[in-house]
């Protein structure tokens, strides 16, 4: 077990991530348009780390949360079993408002440094939870710096050894474990 926090970059905010094996629980705190939410999120993964179940939801709120299962080979379901089509294909989840998400491609691609690999994911939009699908490649820059495209969007991101993102340039920065004890 390993808990790992981060600093939304400019403004207040915060999110907590308790992370395990194969699995992780999140609770994150952040403004958009200056309009405070809090976000939780629960994730599993099985040993390849292919994403197996989403459940999120905004906190406080009347909003449905957001329950999704998936065989890891990119078919998902809502929890009550209907089939979520336009999901065909999607390997991974990505929350707009999370740093964590990118660690999930990042470790199961295992990529050697100069490959990239482009995939589909689950593109979740917080605080609105849009969903809808998004094409997305990561590239491995060296041993510790992966760049991550979307569309117009690029950003090259630094990671500790387990693939977590340290700093998300503009948006977001980890808390060092020493500044929390």
């Amino acid at each position: 077990m390993r808990d790992v926090m981060w600093a939304p970059i400019p403004g207040p905010g915060l999110e907590h991530l308790h992370l395990a094996a194969d699995r992780c629980a999140s609770v994150l705190i952040a403004t958009d348009a200056g309009h405070p939410y809090s976000f939780s999120y629960h994730l599993t993964w099985d040993a390849g780390w292919h994403v197996r179940t989403v459940d999120a939801r905004l906190l406080g709120e009347e909003r449905a949360p957001i329950q999704l299962r998936t065989d890891g080979t990119g078919h998902w379901l809502t929890a009550q079993g209907e089939d979520m089509a336009a999901l065909a294909g999607c390997i991974d989840v990505d929350f707009t408002a999370s740093p964590f998400t990118n660690t999930l491609p990042i470790r199961r691609l295992g990529l050697q440094v100069g490959q990239s690999a482009r995939l589909l994911v689950v593109y979740i939009l917080v605080p609105t939870l849009e969903i809808r699908p998004a094409t997305q490649t990561y590239t491995r820059l060296d041993a510790t710096h992966y760049r991550y495209e979307s569309g117009t969007f690029r950003a090259d991101l630094p990671v500790d050894e387990d693939g977590l993102v340290l700093d998300y340039p503009g948006l977001w920065r980890r808390i060092p474990a020493t500044l929390r004890a």
